[in-house]
């Protein structure tokens, strides 16, 4: 049985393990256990609530029960920004225009922005891939959508997404190459590992401070803003499911796409309900696949289940429920786990 929970401090070897899998590019997951050490014991203070907002991160790992492996990661940052910068490029456009001329260009450029300071950020989601299927995806990125309803107040009203950018098997990321090594001087590999155990100094220092005409970069770099990663593209599908688009801004590393939504537009919050739930199995039938989570804050579990989306009891088994930290008569948060296709 494959559930969500909080991470904890035994889950740190599993945590490094899954950083090793990444293949580069998830600066939120560095192999380095110091830093992941410390982001275990943020989240810990965090759920304690010992932390200033700026300071706060909620981690959530995917749990087999089976086993006790982890099998991934999930997280979200309640408030980006408000310590240490939180650097977007504006993809947008310069007009260099003469009339007597009659010559008019519209010429695409990036901005170096701070738009998304105050956001609550969705990050750091990573599954095994021997763990990619029986929707473990879906369950790993979604959870979070059912975290931030059952507390809404503890998050912002903007949620944004930084998706992974283009980067190949061997580190080589044709945005860095063209635009950031420029001003950098540094591998790709070794800026996104500073970056991600928390040495961010280096990018106020070195980054540009005016707009960059994209029409400089290589025509391969120019390709890939806005894009994904390869193994990223399914994360992004689901979050556009969900209500998420791509508003012009981009990651200044490797030109990965930032997703935004309003908090109560996204789809798994607006149409979650609480539910009792009782001891039983459902009615025999063909019934859709759901998330279910529970209501307790610093014991909080979610799970997927096949069930009525629309019933006004659940019936989990006594597995299940035990899964949950659940009991009879509880009450529980339910949605389906996947919008329904709309009928033509």
């Amino acid at each position: 049985m494959m559930v969500i929970r909080p991470v904890g401090r035994e889950d740190l070897p599993g945590l490094m393990a899954l950083a090793g899998k990444t293949g580069g590019g998830l600066t939120s997951l560095p192999a380095d256990e110091t830093t992941l050490s410390a982001r275990i014991e943020r989240s810990i203070q965090t759920w304690e609530g010992v932390l200033p907002k700026g300071d706060q991160g909620y981690v959530f790992v995917l749990e087999d029960t089976a086993s006790g492996s982890v099998a991934g990661i999930c997280a979200i940052e309640v408030a980006v920004g408000l310590n240490d910068p939180w650097y977007n490029y504006r993809v947008g456009t310069m007009v260099h225009a003469s009339k007597e001329l009659n010559v008019y260009n519209a010429l695409p450029t990036l901005f170096l922005t701070h738009d998304h300071t105050g956001s609550s950020e969705l990050c750091t989601l990573f599954l095994d891939p021997a763990w990619r299927k029986e929707g473990n995806g879906y369950l790993l990125s979604k959870s979070r959508f059912m975290f931030m309803a059952a507390f809404r107040d503890r998050f912002n009203e903007k949620v944004v997404a930084e998706m992974r950018g283009v980067i190949d098997e061997h580190g080589y990321s044709p945005f860095w190459e063209s635009l950031g090594q420029r001003f950098f001087s540094m591998p790709f590999a070794r800026a996104d590992y500073l970056c991600g155990t928390g040495q961010k100094a280096f990018i106020a220092e070195l980054m540009p401070k005016h707009p960059i005409y994209t029409d400089f970069l290589s025509e391969e770099a120019r390709a890939v803003i806005g894009q994904v990663h390869p193994q990223t593209a399914p994360a992004r599908a689901v979050l556009e499911k969900e209500g998420f688009r791509y508003r012009n801004y981009v990651d200044i590393f490797d030109g990965g796409p930032t997703l935004e939504c309003d908090i109560d537009r996204i789809r798994a919050i607006r149409k979650s309900r609480l539910v009792e739930v009782a001891e039983g199995q459902p009615a025999p039938g063909d019934l859709p696949v759901c998330l279910v989570a529970n209501e307790q804050y610093q014991h909080y579990r979610a799970m997927l289940v096949q069930a009525d989306p629309h019933t006004d009891k659940l019936l989990l088994s006594a597995q299940q429920l035990d899964a949950l930290n659940c009991h009879a008569g509880d009450r529980v948060r339910l949605v389906r786990l996947c919008p329904e296709e709309k009928k033509v």
